[in-house]
């Protein structure tokens, strides 16, 4: 018993390692969004998909990427626009007269880390493309069903402002997303930092110098260890207690259903993985909390004509709720 105790905290130590590593390489490049970084390789570790939400320009698609590159995997990018079909998505079937047969030519969502910039950009029939391949990980085209390799991962980005020539996402596909992000706007001291690095540096080259630093199989093996960390069985009650406060709270009419309670348990277990630690605290769901259920819940007209936000609430239900020790 010992041994294997032994065995798993020295892989966890071999996991801090690289999580020290992907900082350290895009923190030359990403000035703060240290949280943005932690939450990308967590919801990784989680198998999960993440949705950064921002204005243009504080660097959403650029943190996908690069954490994309810290992994020896295939990455492709989707630039979602309205005239965007789902077979330029998925894939689609082509006649071969050489065979007198039609070919599936595979799309793009074929890989591993599957960037998809501005997913609101696309209509409603489009993104219904990702329905499947992110909740069952496989797509099924023309009665075929072609199964995605593992790891599967889909970082998608959004602008909360705009609204012309934008489609809102349907309430199912943003329960698929483990995460959602908000990248909000550099410190007074951040932005000067990165103006300077800006000046003195020249950026492609910095990209360029990002390194690889877990392949597949380590992701696959981080996953299998990450998802085996222990948590106490009043962990698991106190996030079944938060869920349930969220469908009963009279500030909301819609709470978060039980994928949500999963992802509670399986991003802190990240976050944890990510500290070196090889058990879950209260502050472990605590700090996922926002960013796995505001996207999961909706506020009643009242709440919003006051001002509140989905994130307000979660912090409400958190304080109400006692904390386990």
């Amino acid at each position: 018993m010992e041994a294997e105790i032994f065995s798993e905290r020295t892989d966890l130590a071999e996991l801090n390692r690289a999580v020290e590593q992907i900082r350290e390489s895009l923190g030359r490049i990403i000035v703060g969004q240290k949280n943005t970084v932690d939450f990308l390789i967590a919801g990784l570790l989680a198998d999960g998909h993440v949705l950064l939400e921002g204005v243009p320009g504080v660097a959403k698609t650029l943190s996908a990427k690069l954490v994309a590159r810290s992994i020896d995997a295939s990455f492709s990018r989707i630039q979602f626009t309205p005239d965007l079909m789902p077979s330029d998505v998925l894939g689609t079937s082509v006649f071969d007269p050489r065979s007198s047969s039609f070919e599936y030519r595979k799309g793009p969502v074929f890989g591993n880390i599957i960037l998809v910039d501005e997913i609101n950009r696309a209509p409603a029939k489009t993104q219904s493309a990702l329905f499947e391949v992110m909740e069952e990980r496989q797509v099924t085209v023309d009665g075929h069903t072609y199964l995605m390799e593992e790891p599967f991962m889909v970082l998608a980005t959004q602008n909360p402002i705009e609204q012309e020539g934008t489609y809102r996402l349907p309430e199912a596909q943003l329960d698929r997303f483990l995460f959602k992000i908000e990248v909000k706007y550099p410190t007074f001291e951040e932005e000067i930092l990165m103006l300077q690095n800006q000046h003195q540096q020249n950026l492609s080259a910095e990209i360029s110098e990002v390194k690889a630093v877990l392949s597949t199989e380590q992701i696959k093996a981080c996953r299998k260890l990450v998802k085996a960390l222990h948590v106490e069985p009043k962990l698991v009650e106190y996030v079944v207690k938060i869920t349930q406060e969220t469908r009963n709270n009279k500030a909301l009419y819609l709470g978060a259903s039980p994928r949500a309670s999963l992802a509670l348990i399986n991003s802190a277990k990240a976050i944890a993985g990510i500290q070196g630690r090889d058990f879950v605290t209260p502050e472990d769901i605590i700090k996922v909390s926002v960013p796995v259920l505001a996207h999961r819940i909706m506020l009643t007209p009242d709440k919003e004509m006051e001002g509140l936000t989905a994130a307000d609430i979660v912090m409400q239900i958190i304080q109400k709720i006692e904390v386990p020790r």
